[in-house]
């Protein structure tokens, strides 16, 4: 969940969603917690948790998530280390036994040869891409509702398009 600021401006939309935060670094957590406790009114439904997510199976039960969103993930760009991305058959398997039956997985990277794998591995585990997009603000359908992560201004700032994709079982 990196820095926080997107789950945090997500809880605050939507306060009737809880929203469950996973941090696989406790630096990077620690920064979320500290951004979190600066708030005057900071989210009742926003959680963090510190854990690595191969292990999501374990934390959540089956049809407990409705929406998972992977933005500027670890690209692992070696061949031999595709497993260990998020957007792999793998995690799509792990995906599949916790989401709710009309869930959705939504992943945004200014990394195009992550982006074209996760496209690639989508289709591959049988899910169906309900939307895909290379450069996410030109396409004014996808931009509503657009929550930015730092990443993501930070890449936009330098001119890196941002491609999304919306998968779903």
């Amino acid at each position: 969940m990196g820095k926080g600021k997107f789950i945090m401006a997500m809880a605050k939309e939507n306060p009737h969603i809880n929203y469950a935060g996973i941090e696989k670094y406790s630096s990077v957590l620690l920064r979320a917690l500290e951004k979190m406790e600066q708030e005057e009114h900071p989210p009742a439904n926003l959680y963090f948790i510190r854990m690595d997510a191969e292990q999501i199976g374990k934390v959540f039960a089956q049809d407990e998530v409705a929406r998972i969103y992977l933005n500027f993930s670890d690209p692992w760009p070696k061949d031999r280390h595709a497993k260990r991305r998020l957007t792999s058959r793998e995690f799509l398997e792990r995906y599949e036994q916790i989401l709710t039956p009309d869930g959705q997985v939504e992943f945004k990277t200014d990394n195009r040869p992550l982006f074209d794998f996760s496209v690639q591995s989508v289709k591959e585990a049988g899910w169906k891409l309900q939307a895909v997009t290379y450069d996410l603000h030109r396409d004014p359908e996808l931009m509503k509702g657009n929550v930015m992560t730092e990443y993501e201004e930070r890449f936009s700032a330098m001119g890196n398009p941002i491609h999304k994709l919306i998968a779903a079982r």
